[in-house]
Formats: C-alpha cells, sequence, structure tokens
C-alpha cells in the first residue's frame, strides 16, 4: 500500500506565508498535507512539479456563485485560475433565506445589483430551500469542483423578517430588528461565515429602485451584528456608499465593529482623478486597528472595469433610441441593423436616454480602451477612444463603432476603467498592496455575467505585478500570501492557505514562464441558454482541491472534491 495518496515532487515551494521559496515536495494523505519538503516513500498519484512553482490554493473572499453553485459543478472562471475556495452571499444580495411569494423580488435584486438575467435564475434555481439553513443544506448536497463559504445576505434576510416593508426599505420595528437578529443567530450555527450588506446608492434592482439593505438604519445592523457576537463566528463584509464619503461611511461600519466585536471587510478603491488620499480616507480604519479591531479594506488589483460590446449588457450605444429595439437580438441579427450605413449613422448621431447606472457609465471616452488578446489593464492614454477620435479628427462615438465591429464581426471588446486607475497608472495599488490590512478579492465571480470578468485577478497578479510590470513589482513570496493565506485568515478560514502539515490539501502547480491571461470570451452555457463572460488561463499545470486533481494542465478532470464550508473554520493543529 503506498505511504501517501499523492505527492506533488521536485517544485519551488511558496508556502503562503510569505517567507522566502524553497526546494522540495507536497505530501499528502486524503484531504490533508501530511509533510513538506523531503517526502520520500510510494505514492498512488505523483504530480511532476520539476520547474514549477508550488503554491496553496487561492481564497477568493468576494463572489457570486450563490446561484452558480446550485445549477453548476464547476465555479469557472475562478476554478480557472487557481482558486480553490470562494465565499459568495457579498454586497448583502442572495437567495436565502426567502419564501416562495418572494422569490421574483430577490431575482429582481440579483439581476439589477448583478447582471444576472431573471431568465438564467428562474430556469436553473429549483427553490428546494426557504431557510439559510436549508439553503446550505442545499448547497452541501451539491458536487462541485472547489468549496463554498456563504455569507448571510442582508437584503433577503429583510424581505424575510419584514415582507414587503422590508423590501420597500421601510423601518424596521423593535419585533423586526428582534426577527432578524433570531434569523441570524440561526444562520451563523447552520454554518454562514457572516453577515453581508450594502450600502451602495447604484446597487438597485432591475427596475430601477434601490435595493432592500440601502441605508439601513446603523441600529438593524448592529442588532444583527450582534448574533454573530452571541455566537462568536463571522465576519462582517460591507459595501459603503463611496458618494457620501470614507468617513461617514466607515463610521457606520466601525460602530458595527465596535458593538459586536467581530472583524469586518469592506469594498475600497481609488478614483481615477485628483490626488490618492488613502492615509485620509482609511484614517478611522487605522485607529480602530490600532485600538485592536480587525478591519480589512478589501481592493481589486487591477482596474475596477466593465468589458462592452454588442454581445454583452452595455456599451456606449446600449442606451440609444435606435439600439434598444434591437438590444435583445442575437449577435447575428444584431449586425443586419448595426453593417447598415444608414442605421449606423443614426445611432453614432443620437443621445443615449436614462438607464440603468452601470449602462449610463458607458461613454466614459478617456477611460475607455480596446480589449486585445492578451488583455492589457494598464493601457497607454492615448489608446483611449476619447485620444484616438482626437487624433483622427472623429467623433469618440465613430471611433467607438468601429471598434466594437471589429471589422464586421461585432466581437470587438472595449474596457471601461471605472476606477483604480489614477492618472492612468495602477500605481496606487501597488502603494495599497504594501499595507498590513489591505486584502485582495472582488473578483465578482457568478455575477454580472455580461460586463465583468474580474474573477481572473489570481493570473492578473502573478503575470502583471510579479514579472511583467515595468515599474515596482511583487515577489512571488508577497503575491502568494496575497492570495492565499491573507484572504483566508481575513475571513477565518484558518486551515486553508498554507502548505505546511496538517492544512487542507488544496495546492496549485504553476508554470511561471507559460502563465498568460487571456482575453474574455462569451459562452452560452447558463441555464436557459444565458449567456456569460468566462476568461481563461494557461500554465495552471495542476490544481488540487482536498488531494485531488481538479485541473491538469489547464483542463479540468472531472474530479468534484468541492465541499461547503460550514463557518469558521480552526487552524491545523
Amino acid at each position: 500500500m503506498a505511504e501517501y495518496d499523492l505527492v506533488v515532487r521536485g517544485g519551488t515551494i511558496v508556502d503562503g506565508s510569505g517567507d522566502a521559496p524553497y526546494a522540495g515536495d507536497i505530501a499528502i494523505r486524503g484531504d490533508r498535507i501530511v509533510a513538506v519538503g523531503d517526502c520520500p516513500g510510494t505514492a498512488a498519484e505523483t504530480v511532476d512539479a520539476t520547474g514549477k512553482f508550488v503554491t496553496p490554493g487561492f481564497v477568493d473572499i468576494h463572489t457570486h456563485y450563490d446561484g452558480q453553485a446550485i445549477w453548476s459543478e464547476e465555479l469557472s472562471p475562478s476554478s480557472s485560475h487557481g482558486v480553490t475556495t470562494v465565499v459568495m452571499g457579498n454586497c448583502g444580495v442572495g437567495f436565502a433565506p426567502c419564501r416562495k411569494e418572494d422569490h421574483a423580488t430577490l431575482i429582481k435584486v440579483m439581476e439589477g445589483v448583478e447582471d444576472i438575467p431573471g431568465v438564467v435564475m428562474a430556469e436553473g434555481l429549483p427553490w428546494d430551500w426557504e431557510t439559510f439553513p436549508e439553503y446550505l443544506d442545499a448547497l452541501d448536497a451539491r458536487r462541485r469542483d472547489i468549496d463554498v463559504a456563504a455569507y448571510l445576505p442582508h437584503s433577503p434576510l429583510r424581505v424575510y423578517a419584514m415582507g414587503a416593508r422590508g423590501a420597500q426599505r421601510e423601518p424596521a420595528t423593535a419585533a423586526d430588528l428582534a426577527r432578524m437578529q433570531e434569523l441570524a443567530r440561526e444562520a451563523m450555527e447552520a454554518g454562514a461565515l457572516g453577515f453581508a450588506t450594502s450600502r451602495l446608492m447604484i446597487h438597485k434592482t432591475m427596475d430601477g429602485q434601490h435595493i432592500p439593505s440601502f441605508d439601513a438604519d446603523n441600529a438593524e445592523l448592529i442588532a444583527i451584528a450582534q448574533a454573530l457576537k452571541d455566537t462568536g463566528k463571522g465576519v462582517v463584509q460591507m459595501v459603503l456608499n463611496l458618494y457620501s464619503g470614507w468617513e461617514s461611511e466607515l463610521s457606520h461600519l466601525i460602530k458595527v465593529v465596535e458593538s459586536s466585536g467581530r472583524p469586518a471587510t469592506f469594498t475600497y478603491a481609488v478614483a481615477n482623478t485628483g490626488p490618492v488620499t488613502p492615509d485620509t480616507d482609511l484614517a478611522l480604519v487605522n485607529a480602530a486597528n490600532a485600538a485592536g479591531a480587525k478591519i480589512s479594506p478589501q481592493i481589486l488589483p487591477r482596474p475596477i472595469g466593465i468589458v462592452a460590446g454588442f454581445d454583452l449588457s452595455t456599451h456606449p450605444f446600449c442606451l440609444c433610441p435606435s439600439y434598444l429595439p434591437i438590444a435583445g437580438l442575437p449577435l447575428d441579427q444584431q449586425l443586419e441593423h448595426l453593417s447598415d450605413p444608414e442605421f449606423r449613422a443614426r445611432l453614432i448621431a443620437e443621445a443615449p436616454e436614462e438607464g440603468h447606472p452601470l449602462a449610463q457609465l458607458s461613454r466614459n471616452w478617456n477611460w475607455l480602451f480596446p480589449l486585445s488578446d492578451p488583455p492589457n489593464y494598464e493601457p497607454s492614454a492615448e489608446t483611449s477612444v476619447g485620444a484616438q477620435a482626437r487624433a483622427q479628427g472623429r467623433s469618440p462615438e465613430d471611433v467607438a463603432m468601429d471598434l466594437l465591429m471589429n471589422g464586421g464581426d461585432g466581437q470587438g471588446m472595449l474596457y471601461n476603467a471605472l476606477g483604480n486607475f489614477n492618472a492612468g497608472k495602477l500605481d496606487a495599488l501597488y502603494e495599497l498592496m504594501q499595507r498590513d490590512d489591505v486584502v485582495l478579492g472582488l473578483g465578482d465571480g457568478g455575477a454580472h455575467y455580461g460586463a465583468i470578468c474580474d474573477a481572473s485577478y489570481p493570473t492578473f497578479l502573478l503575470t502583471y505585478w510579479t514579472r511583467d510590470r515595468a515599474g515596482p513589482r511583487l515577489d512571488w513570496a508577497k503575491a502568494i500570501r496575497a492570495l492565499s493565506a491573507t484572504p483566508a485568515d481575513a475571513v477565518g478560514l484558518h486551515d486553508r492557505g498554507r502548505l505546511a502539515p496538517g492544512y487542507k490539501a488544496d495546492v496549485n502547480v504553476i508554470d511561471a514562464q507559460r502563465l498568460a491571461l487571456h482575453r474574455p470570451v462569451v459562452k452560452r452555457d447558463l441555464p436557459g441558454g444565458g449567456r456569460r463572460l468566462d476568461q481563461a488561463a494557461t500554465g495552471f499545470a495542476a490544481t488540487i482541491v482536498s488531494g485531488e486533481v481538479i485541473r491538469r494542465d489547464d483542463r479540468a478532470t472531472g474530479a468534484r472534491p468541492g465541499r461547503l464550508v460550514r463557518g469558521e473554520q480552526a487552524a491545523a493543529a
């Protein structure tokens, strides 16, 4: 009988601790690492890692796979980029708890906030749950490639506790607060990883209404967080309303943290223009952490951007009166109109109507760039649609149309850089990644199917930030810690994110020289034939979850070892 179930041999180990890489093997028995270093002995399976880096599996703590984890066994794109654990329920949106009569309400919320088509959810969700514990059981019963953990989302909780009053954002009564607290306590005991909410004003339902959690009174947040304090479990995740200013918004989060004593994480970004002032923005966080709190600003390590195209959710013409009648047609039928010179001229001349907040940002000409293959996420200013238009003496609408038409096939894509791209550079993100309290995330996998494909950020971090960038870079030890141990610890998953005996056997084997990120592509593999953006990587020689190889040489093996993670996990003994 073999001594080990699997051994990864001969690689350069980057163990997630931040320490320098070293040569060695990783020996696995069952779902645990049992030895690291020189691991002689026989193994039932061997992965040759010669000339490659061996890292822990990556942990993405901001995703929206709440639906995809129900209807699909593969959580791509995340699992294509070395991610072995995802956390969902972020932004306070999700599908539980929920009564039958409120299914449509939650679908509208997810469709508006997370760009998941209603038909996809209607076709893909069996709704074989009502309470949050029952939803966790439904997740637990299904097979998938990687592990999932879930926050209790505020909007469904509010609607479940208050009915129509909750959806309409009426103030919660004392009885409502007691009910939400009771449900939150139940969720935490069942295995919720924490509680998530959003205060962001552009998070709106499909019919343009603010989501149930928007601008909820602080007393409500504190009451719900009390359940985390009572159980001694869980993390608070919050999307702040940046339009109100950081100091005002962070005061809400600080009060919740101080009252509950629980750790927290929130979405942070820098503006494209103006001074970069994290020390001023995060002054309250700095003071709270110095006093013993654990609050983690969460950033995406590349621009916060939207992919625009005729086969996607937004583009510069998506709100034009002439385009609206053809917006729902398949691309080949759209092209019959878009290829007509008269239609094109009319479309270019039209002003857009009002619509979804993200659609209204689609004419961001000086921050709108062609998305090439391989994609360039730090494009130069002169390549923007606005700069090209000025250089060519044409209108930006005319230039954008040519780029989107892509010679006639309509497959052109534009990248709308909305944030994190200060002065057209990513330097501010480098400085933020030097902070001990910052955690990487915001991949948004499982959401924004027709607009965003940021779940690929681990591959971007390891190509751009460690290898290809002309300016200051991250070394591999720091980059791997940022993708594994740091996010795992931020949400209480202390059993993973490191390569050491006793830790969960989630491992990546990466060919750093071959590692590459490709341009997103449109796939139609969602329920009901729904479309989504997917983004491939090359260079992942193997990805291992709980001791089983789920991907080999950038291809899925069909293994399904992924499980539901119920709540905080203790560190390896």
